[in-house]
């Protein structure tokens, strides 16, 4: 008898423990920030904003050689 009591009272907190896991889990996504919208002066409906691409910038810094890199590790 107590220990099928014992055995119903842990069942019914592992499912308590279970359901209340599963609850939090499901569809819990961070809210992403949208930019505003211009909207067109004439017909007011939404109007996609032109990007500009940039030229590459030049590369400043020279990258070493395996043979440059390999001369400064014996040194």
């Amino acid at each position: 008898m107590a220990k099928g009591l014992v055995a119903e009272i842990v069942e019914n907190v592992i499912e308590g423990v279970l359901k209340e896991v599963l609850k939090k889990t499901t569809g819990r996504k961070t809210t992403r920030r949208r930019k505003r919208q211009t909207r067109s002066a004439t017909t007011g409906r939404f109007v996609r904003k032109k990007t500009v691409r940039k030229p590459a910038r030049k590369q400043v810094s020279r990258r070493r050689t395996a043979a440059k890199r390999s001369r400064q590790k014996s040194r």
